[in-house]
């Protein structure tokens, strides 16, 4: 902004240069030296006339003529009375001249050049990264509707000046896509996606952006990153929020179904989300007609023995046997390692083959392993633990306590 003044300073200070230099450098007034000048030679020039005249015999009284001539250029004379000149003082004129430029120019730039727009624009640039801190803290009360105006805009001035940051452009659309502002939103998306293809946080923003769009083509280049999503080891649960919301609009009911039994087992029913996910699938059973049928799942409680040194990026392995030990599960699931303890599970649409329903068994075991280096098919060095033989609908508990040798 200083420098904003400092070219104002200096445009005026030129303007008030254009109208002093020609005050300052006033010529003196000659018309009377001018106007006799030309009568002189106005004068020799029509005696010359007349003696050319007077030789060719067209003229036959040359001296009328030449009196003439003389009344003439007296006559053109002014009279010796004093004439009063006005003179004006150069600095009498330029000093209200200055002083009404400046009025001016300033005067009218507060009128018309929106300079509490500008002043307000300047508090929230400077107010960014208390804002940013506040919409990032979780102890922090929500944003309102005029904090995130101010934060948009605060975000869209410092883009402009350093469009490379994949994380501003990244925040820029999360803000869009609480106003509901779509267009800014897939924008802001696109432009971090392309700084940042491979970021998952920005692949799942410009999935959730490209989702609300009305275009086929957006809604299929989203499901398109949802899918590379859920081929990594960890999978954010809001993939598969996602997924269901735009399986359920797209009417795919079972796949709907299938996705939020996927978020249930991840949160496990101790999470206050897992009684709505339960909401969302009996109204998508409802959609296909079904009835609603009793919960029929298997809730597994895993904890780890103290002793069992676990790869934080291993991946939890948890399967549904018969009673009789079986090595051929019934239903499987696959998570991230998480925390313990935890509660996972598992329902019919973990079921490994078709035909066989988990909710068909009236007993069961369950076994759970840590997969260490991502190969189903070898297990050595991995953790694992195999529940009791329950009933099919009791809450099931595993310890993590022995190691494949």
């Amino acid at each position: 902004m200083t420098l904003f003044w400092v070219s104002t300073v200096v445009l005026t200070l030129v303007a008030c240069a254009l109208i002093a230099l020609p005050l300052l450098k006033q010529k003196a007034n000659n018309d009377e030296v001018l106007r006799d000048e030309l009568n002189k030679a106005f004068y020799k020039d029509r005696l010359s006339e007349l003696a050319e005249e007077t030789d060719e015999g067209l003229v036959e009284s040359e001296d009328d003529l030449i009196s003439d001539l003389k009344q003439s250029l007296l006559d053109d004379i002014p009279g010796d009375k004093a004439q009063k000149e006005t003179k004006v003082s150069p600095i009498a004129v330029l000093i209200p001249s200055v002083i009404l430029t400046v009025a001016l120019s300033y005067g009218l730039y507060y009128k018309f050049g929106a300079s509490q727009d500008v002043i307000k624009w300047q508090e929230v640039n400077a107010n960014l990264p208390e804002l940013s801190k506040k919409l990032m803290s979780a102890a922090s009360e929500p944003l309102s509707e005029d904090e995130m105006a101010d934060l948009s805009l605060a975000l869209r001035t410092r883009l402009h000046y350093q469009p490379e940051d994949s994380t501003g452009w990244l925040l820029l659309g999360r803000i869009a896509l609480a106003n509901r502002d779509v267009t800014t939103s897939i924008d802001a998306m696109e432009k971090a996606y392309k700084l940042e293809p491979k970021d998952p946080d920005v692949q799942l923003g410009y999935a959730q952006a490209l989702m609300l769009s009305q275009d086929e083509m957006d809604q299929a280049t989203a499901r398109s990153l949802l899918g590379k999503l859920m081929q990594q080891d960890y999978v954010d649960l809001r993939v598969f929020s996602l997924l269901a919301f735009d399986a359920f609009e797209r009417q795919d009911f079972p796949a709907a179904i299938k996705y939020w039994g996927i978020m249930q087992q991840m949160i496990g029913p101790e999470d206050s989300r897992y009684e709505m996910l339960g909401r969302s699938i009996e109204s998508a059973r409802k959609q296909m007609g079904e009835a609603v049928s009793p919960d029929k799942s298997v809730a597994v409680t895993i904890n780890v023995a103290p002793e069992a040194q676990l790869n934080p990026n291993a991946v939890l392995i948890v399967s549904v046997h018969r009673a009789d030990g079986s090595p051929m599960p019934v239903a499987a699931a696959r998570y991230p390692l998480g925390t313990f303890p935890r509660t996972v599970v598992l329902d019919d649409g973990n079921a490994m083959m078709d035909g066989q329903k988990l909710s068909s068994l009236d007993k069961l075991i369950v076994r759970v392993r840590v997969d260490s280096d991502g190969n189903v098919a070898t297990r050595d060095q991995d953790w694992h633990g195999e529940s009791a033989v329950v009933d099919f609908g009791q809450p099931v508990e595993v310890m993590i306590d022995k190691q494949y040798q």
